[in-house]
């Protein structure tokens, strides 16, 4: 990169002085920075010094974090101030916790995750998204004092399971706090933006398509890594390298002749090998050769080597399943192949020690860690959701110390957490999606190849796509220059929802308020767009209606008799099946329409068949219309109708209660209902009020809370509950079954979509853990993998927790020890 020039030396000296002297806090930030800050960061940083809220969408590794770093800087310039930092995985709130524990201190840093609680009353306090919201209901005295709440990966909003708790924290929180939105690049962020200024009040959306280090993109065919674009033309014309389309295309009569003559000619091909890397910016880069034909895929090993030799390491294989990262690891291994130097090895063993050393001896050895740990000293590791929380932290940091060199991951590394590399390898653009393998989107594919180049490091970030029979590279570089990721709202009221929001506003304003998610502004958005299609076709109905005009009668009459006779004589002919009495039925129907039309004073006119044709344009039209009618009907309020279906729900159950003068007021139910979170939300209330739980020791309470919260894997039979206790936790889960059938047929009624049944799928497991049988045995028991097993172990914990609070008498104490015996082993271990 050159050195700018006197001119653009001049015009930066004074927009600093411009900086320094409008926003001084801003530029006092900004110089203590150690990399000057981009054009986005510094506009985030002005409009939050200004007292806006503001929304920063910008590409991943890009900077976002350093504007909400930002609010957090200005809260402490005030004492008594206070900045929240969500996030919405544990793993995330645990990294950014450590990362300003190290700017700001410990004693002025907190985190809240569910299951972890560290100096919960600091001024500065990260937590996941779910903790926020559930402070929000309960009006916590922690909020006092808050000034900027930051929502980092904002565009979880549209995950489906749990996306409505960052639009209920949105709408939630108080007028004066100042919202710091972190998102992906997503296509409608204008649109999410102009909701956060409807909701939130001021608010600015700065936008960046910018990547800090620029994407070199490249498809790996056989032993050559070729340009995905012509060099020449540049991405913006996503012009595809022509060389990639002749390989595509190249299939000739001579296919088979010239892969024997490629292999007779190994030596010509290794010097060949040896002359392709030259020096590129910094760095090794292979050039492209024209001479490929023979079209096979590398194995692992070989490209892991060939990315070592053209300095491309470290790197992130993306593939797209569990095992096949596992297989990958075993496969490089296999091959021989070491990546680090002796004192690295030393420094990981060291590292992997220290993090690990609150585990079991016998619960390593089930884990696998030897050979976990083997690997790791040669520079590989894979990065899954099946690996244990405490092993993924490991090669997480190694990684960013640049000891680990090669990661083989699954996409969920692609969500947030701070691994940048050098080079990410995709081995495939499709990918299973619980149902049938479909292409991954523009929006994924700009997600995993975000992780490409690392700041302050890499001149220049690459992406490497390896060739696969059927790969069509114009469709690889519509996806790579596409930036199609749209941000939509999975929002829908909860009976926890409806209960928190009756008793703070009452049903009226709680209707107001759900009528201003983001949910139904996208849908009133809808609305607009489909009123104004229906006015413009209103018209042309018009001129049609006006063309068909006959001075015999009325031939909107006519043709609507025409059109009758002419779909019910195509019914009877197409059902075949219809009974005798049916045929003959429709027959006296036609006969009839027939004698109307015929009568009809318009079937005379000489121009009949010419108004016709306007009347089959016209009737085609209405019925486009009145179909656009009926979605413009259902989309407006349908966020507060869904809201009246569940209140009339929790009415019928005695949970809400409807007084003399019309409002809604909350039962002693429904007042337990408010601190219970979760899927199940229903479902526990009513077991608790019917006391279907009573009587249960702990193991037995612990296995039930599982019951609740575990989902079976779509292959997964429901019938397999060999070795569940017996004696009472048998009736309980049986009558709490019971029950979830009658909730699933009420709320079917109430035409809401119910909910899944539950399944005794970990049962056995989870009975076994919490009465301290050992790790081995229980993921045995389990059939899964351990990060599987403590992931639903820790969401069984944070049900019994809520069991702890909310239960009465014995059944709240139960809950605590149940809760006890599930922390504990692998499951207990916290990194911070």
């Amino acid at each position: 990169m050159s050195d700018p020039g006197p001119a653009d030396r001049y015009a930066r000296a004074r927009e600093s002085a411009a900086l320094g002297r409008d926003y001084p806090l801003t530029a006092a930030f900004a110089a203590s920075q150690r990399f000057e800050l981009d054009p986005f960061q510094i506009a985030g940083c002005r409009g939050l010094e200004a007292g806006r809220s503001v929304l920063v969408a910008a590409p991943t590794g890009a900077g976002k974090t350093i504007v909400g770093e930002f609010a957090i800087h200005l809260a402490m310039q005030e004492p008594g101030d206070k900045a929240f930092y969500t996030t919405p995985i544990k793993a995330l709130s645990n990294q950014k916790f450590r990362e300003l524990q190290d700017v700001y201190g410990a004693d002025q840093v907190g985190l809240l995750t569910g299951d972890t609680n560290i100096n919960g009353n600091a001024r500065i306090v990260v937590m996941t998204t779910e903790v926020l919201r559930n402070m929000l209901y309960a009006d916590s005295a922690a909020l006092r004092g808050l000034r900027y709440v930051v929502m980092d990966e904002v565009h979880y909003l549209a995950d489906r399971f749990r996306g409505a708790v960052w639009e209920e924290i949105i709408i939630h929180l108080p007028p004066a706090v100042r919202l710091v939105s972190l998102s992906a690049t997503v296509s409608n962020a204008e649109e999410f933006g102009d909701w956060l200024d409807t909701v939130r009040g001021d608010t600015e959306v700065i936008v960046s398509e910018i990547r800090p280090v620029p994407l070199e993109q490249h498809v790996l065919v056989r032993g050559d890594l070729l340009p995905l674009f012509d060099d020449r033309a540049g991405i913006a014309t996503a012009q595809v390298n022509q060389e990639l389309m002749r390989i595509r295309s190249f299939k000739g009569p001579n296919f088979e002749n010239n892969r024997r003559v490629q292999n007779m000619n190994s030596a010509r091909q290794k010097g060949y090998e040896a002359s392709r890397r030259r020096p590129h910016k910094g760095g090794q880069r292979p050039v492209r050769s024209a001479n490929v034909q023979r079209i096979e895929r590398l194995d692992r090993p070989d490209v892991v080597e060939l990315l070592a030799r053209a300095n491309l390491l470290p790197a992130i294989f993306f593939i797209f399943s569990r095992v096949g990262c596992d297989a990958a690891v075993q496969q490089v291994r296999r091959s021989g192949v070491r990546l680090t130097s002796h004192e690295e090895r030393l420094e990981i063993r060291a590292i992997v020690e220290e993090r690990t050393r609150t585990l079991r001896d016998e619960d390593l050895a089930v884990l696998g860690y030897w050979d976990w740990l083997d690997n790791l000293e040669r520079g590989v590791a894979s990065h899954h959701a099946g690996l244990l929380p405490a092993f993924k932290e490991v090669v997480e940091d190694l990684f960013q110390r640049k000891l680990v060199k090669v990661v083989f991951a699954t996409e969920t590394l692609a969500l947030g957490i701070n691994m940048p590399a050098r080079t990410v390898v995709l081995e495939k653009l499709e990918k299973f999606n619980g149902e049938a393998r479909v292409a991954i989107t523009s929006g994924e594919y700009t997600q995993l190849t975000g992780r490409a180049g690392r700041r302050g490091i890499d001149v220049e970030g690459h992406a490497v796509i390896q060739w696969t029979e059927g790969l069509d590279p114009q469709a690889v570089a519509a996806l790579a220059s596409r930036r199609t990721y749209p941000l939509n709202s999975s929002f829908r009221p909860t009976y926890n929802m409806a209960v928190n929001l009756i008793d703070q506003f009452g049903r009226g304003r709680a209707r107001e308020i759900l009528e201003s998610s983001f949910a139904q502004f996208q849908a009133d958005r809808a609305v607009v767009g489909l009123a104004r299609s229906v006015r413009d076709q209103e018209e042309s109905l018009a001129g049609y209606r006006k063309a068909m005009t006959c001075d015999r009668g009325d031939f909107t009459d006519y043709s609507a008799i025409r059109r009758d006779l002419s779909d019910l004589e195509k019914l009877n002919r197409k059902d075949v099946t219809a009974g005798r009495g049916t045929r003959e039925q429709r027959q006296r129907e036609i006969q009839s329409l027939r004698k109307r039309m015929q009568r009809h004073s318009c079937h005379s006119c000489p121009d009949r068949e010419d108004h016709a044709r306007w009347a089959e344009r016209y009737w085609k039209l209405k019925r486009t219309i009145d179909k656009t009618r009926q979605q413009i009907s259902a989309r407006t309020g349908a966020v507060a109708r869904i809201f009246d279906r569940v209140v009339d729900v929790l009415a019928e159950l005695d949970y809400v209660r409807v007084e003399g003068d019309g409002r809604t007021v909350l039962t002693a139910a429904g007042r337990t209902m408010r601190r219970i979170y979760g899927e199940r939300d229903l479902l526990v209330a009513e077991s608790l009020r019917q006391g279907l739980w009573k009587g249960l020791d702990a193991a037995s309470l612990a296995t039930l809370a599982c019951c609740l919260v575990y989902e079976p894997r779509r292959e997964e039979s429901n019938t397999g509950e060999r070795g569940l206790p017996r004696g009472p936790f048998r009736q309980a889960l049986s009558d709490t079954r019971t029950l979830w059938q009658r909730l699933d047929d009420l709320e079917r009624e109430h035409r809401l979509p119910g909910s899944e049944p539950v399944s005794a799928g970990l049962a056995q497991a989870m009975y076994s853990w919490a009465r301290g049988v050992p790790l081995e045995r229980v993921l045995v028991e389990a059939d899964m993998a351990a990060g599987d097993f403590v992931r639903w172990s820790k969401q069984t914990i944070d049900l019994l927790d809520q069991l702890s609070i909310v239960a009465d008498g014995d059944l709240g104490t139960t809950a605590r020890k149940a809760l006890d015996a599930v922390r504990r082993g692998i499951v207990a271990y916290s990194s911070v």
